[in-house]
């Protein structure tokens, strides 16, 4: 699959905080960096995520915010 996105990261996907219409997946993509994405379940299920697959963050914004403590 070719994406127009210039923003794909490769991991593995750690954990999965399934909610009853959304869900948190967690993506390892190495260095202790860990990528949060909140999806539909439905998006989950049709994609068959478990913890273990390999999957890949894509990262497509307009904006980028930055904060500090």
């Amino acid at each position: 699959m070719k994406l127009s996105a210039r923003n794909q990261l490769q991991g593995v996907i750690k954990e999965i905080e399934e909610g009853a219409v959304n869900a948190v997946v967690k993506i390892d993509i190495g260095g202790g960096n860990i990528i949060s994405a909140t999806i539909s379940m439905d998006a989950v299920k049709s994609l068959d995520l478990s913890v273990g697959k390999e999957a890949c963050a894509v990262i497509k914004s307009t904006s980028v915010m930055v904060g500090v403590n």
